[in-house]
């Protein structure tokens, strides 16, 4: 096994890294566990949690990204196994490999730095690149070829739900016109269009920030890909097992604390009828709190200012309750 200690990857900082990892509570017996890292990335967590496996223990890793999977079978690891796929479909996957439930699951949320910072991947305005946006590039449409069919309508409601834009009527009139003229094809012309459309913005933001966001999260289904990936992670766990997930931002966030919080709490009943205490409704989760990252974490990297991790522990009541 030559590839499970954690090391410094100089393209990728991996966001609440120890403490995303400590909440899965690899200790004693749990180390020779079952566990999920339900977004590869450039394997940050995973190496992180293979380091503190038993020998006994197994690892399944999900990523959409084919340049995350190439990362992925460098790894030299029988503990440790790479599916190219959403971590949606994660229920159906451990299933085929014979795994019913599992001590632990990670999700690590929307976009890695490797991909921002690809200008060819097409995800940020900074760089000059084509308008791509899709995490695997083997499926699906691009962020290109939406643009140019999409309806207004539907283009204002994604920038404005997906991107809480309050613009968003805006920038849609403003991309229909530009296709009709010419096709949009680089992050740089929507970053030009958005900014003669958005008047004012936020200090220090760019006015594509939102838009640019709305566009890929729509592009990659990804709030679709969270809800499903949230319902087959508790079918997943295991009583005692833990569910570690960082978010980055408001729209993935609230989805999670909402699921944590429905799974964490249960109807009481009228107190007025003679049900018996061991008779009584339980919770189907424990929620062990939340964190984000230190002041030195952010200053050494700034796109983790937005960050959110959140932890939850399967119940026993829970055991063997349909999701």
């Amino acid at each position: 096994m030559n590839s499970t200690q954690p090391v410094p990857d100089l393209q990728h900082r991996t966001v609440l890294l120890d403490e995303a990892v400590d909440a899965l509570d690899l200790a004693g017996a749990r180390a020779s566990g079952t566990y999920i890292d339900g977004t590869f990335g450039r394997g940050g967590h995973s190496r992180l949690i293979l380091s503190k496996l038993a020998p006994q223990g197994r690892l399944i890793a999900f990523d959409k990204d084919p340049q995350a999977i190439a990362t992925a079978e460098r790894i030299d690891d029988p503990r440790f196994s790479i599916v190219h796929d959403s971590f949606a479909t994660m229920r159906q996957a451990l299933a085929v490999r014979g795994v019913q439930r599992v001590d632990g699951i990670l999700l690590d949320l929307g976009i890695s730095s490797p991909q921002v910072d690809d200008a060819a991947r097409g995800f940020s305005f900074r760089n000059d690149g084509p308008l791509d946006m899709r995490m695997d590039t083997t499926r699906g449409i691009s962020a290109a070829e939406w643009l140019a069919e999409a309806p207004e309508r539907q283009l204002e409601k994604v920038i404005r739900d997906y991107g809480e834009e309050r613009f968003a009527f805006q920038i849609a009139k403003a991309i229909v016109a530009r296709r009709a003229v010419e096709p949009i094809s680089s992050t740089r012309q929507l970053a030009a269009i958005v900014a003669n459309a958005v008047k004012t913005r936020e200090k220090g933001k760019d006015p594509a920030t939102r838009t640019f966001q709305a566009v890929r999260i729509f592009i990659n289904q990804e709030l679709e890909d969270l809800e499903a990936g949230l319902s087959a992670a508790f079918g997943l766990l295991a009583p005692a097992a833990r569910l570690s997930i960082i978010s980055f931002h408001s729209l993935e966030d609230r989805m999670v604390k909402q699921f944590l919080a429905s799974k964490a709490k249960v109807e009481q009943p009228d107190r007025r009828l003679p049900i018996r205490a061991a008779d009584l409704p339980q919770p189907l989760m424990k929620l062990l709190g939340k964190a984000k990252p230190s002041e030195g974490e952010v200053g050494a990297n700034p796109r983790a200012r937005s960050a959110v991790l959140r932890v939850a522990e399967r119940l026993e009541a829970g055991s063997g309750a349909p999701a």
